[in-house]
């Protein structure tokens, strides 16, 4: 590990000499490029240059303490060198959280999807209600909360909903809630106060760059039609809706939130895009996951990953088995304390895999 820091520092130190070079400065493009690669290095440098300054006080302290003949001096240089000796350990395992593998991803906008699954209106009134969880939780963080595309029953549940968020580290913060999300709970149409068992599916997709994905115009068809919504409500009299198929996929996309069909147009393809960019990165992404044998995964959209038990007001994340028992608070978007204990354990995962190499 030092080695490696040591390799980051002498890269960190050549940056920071080239960007204040006159021959980097005339060329910006090349500036822009430097100057990125010392950004995403400078925390762990300026971390690591700490941990020198820290472990040369810790020797300086331990050597003085073999020539020192005072008492009460010698107490106080010994009191520090301990004292410096932890501090580095607290320090060893600060650089080793921040060599870990960055997901790239992490700061990037997200589209969010929820889909229906098994308990048929049942699972489209949950579908409706987690969608209601994460706009609170997007409202909280002042997240951007964009609906593409919602799908909603007579009922006032939701088969399907496609959302845009955006906001700084959205996609960091919400990555762990792709998975099968299962409710249990008394329906109101259950007569006998049965407890029933509906499941929603979730995905978190990060949101695609025009520039990494390639979309040829040969492989898509755009319909455009009609909006509508449940009971024929919403309609609208002019063709603003979009639907675009993405034939080497089989993906299809649909937008009619928005009244203009150009706006429509405009989502309906940034959806297809972050779809895309998930779909051809699944193998990869579900590759790194085994490789570092994390408990937290962001790949397996069937893994059922929570249940949320509404007669114990119980929610509990099955991969790290970590519960809270206010389920009224969580539906209102109160999930921080579960996305922070699943990041902490992917997190601890990680550094675990690190170790064993």
């Amino acid at each position: 590990m030092l080695k490696r820091l040591d390799e980051i520092m002498a890269r960190y130190d050549e940056l920071t000499n080239l960007l204040a070079s006159p021959d980097t400065l005339s060329d910006m493009e090349n500036w822009t490029k430097l100057s990125k690669e010392h950004a995403e290095i400078e925390e762990i440098a300026l971390k690591y240059r700490e941990y020198r300054a820290k472990e040369k006080e810790m020797k300086d302290d331990f050597s003085a303490l073999e020539t020192e003949t005072d008492a009460e001096m010698k107490g106080l240089l010994e009191e520090e060198a301990y004292a410096c000796k932890e501090a580095l350990a607290a320090l060893k395992e600060e650089l080793k959280i921040l060599l870990l593998p960055k997901d790239k991803n992490d700061e990037r906008n997200c589209i969010l999807e929820i889909r229906g699954g098994a308990g048929g209106d049942e699972a489209a009134l949950f579908a409706y209600e987690l969608y209601r969880m994460y706009q609170y939780y997007c409202e909280k963080h002042r997240f951007k909360f964009e609906p593409v595309e919602t799908n909603e029953t007579e009922l006032g549940g939701m088969k399907e909903a496609v959302v845009n968020i955006s906001g700084k580290g959205v996609y960091k913060a919400l990555k762990y809630e792709s998975g099968v999300h299962r409710v249990q709970r008394v329906p109101e149409t259950e007569s006998q106060g049965r407890v029933h068992t509906s499941t929603v599916t979730v995905a978190v997709l990060p949101e695609a760059e025009d520039v990494e994905v390639e979309i040829n115009e040969k492989d898509i068809r755009v319909d455009v039609f009609r909006s509508s919504g449940a009971g024929g409500q919403k309609v609208n009299k002019t063709e603003t809706a979009i639907r675009i198929t993405h034939f080497p996929t089989g993906i299809v996309v649909s937008c009619q939130d928005e009244r203009s069909q150009l706006k429509n147009k405009e989502r309906a393809f940034k959806v297809l895009r972050s779809r895309l960019y998930d779909f051809y990165n699944q193998k990869n992404e579900a590759q790194y996951a085994q490789n570092r044998k994390s408990m937290v995964g962001t790949g397996d959209r069937s893994e059922r990953i929570r249940t949320y038990n509404f007669p114990q007001s119980r929610v509990t994340d099955h991969r790290i088995g970590f519960s809270t028992f206010n389920i009224e608070g969580f539906m209102m978007g109160d999930i921080q304390e579960m996305l922070d204990a699943l990041a902490l354990a992917d997190r601890e995962a990680q550094l675990a895999g690190s170790d064993e190499e």
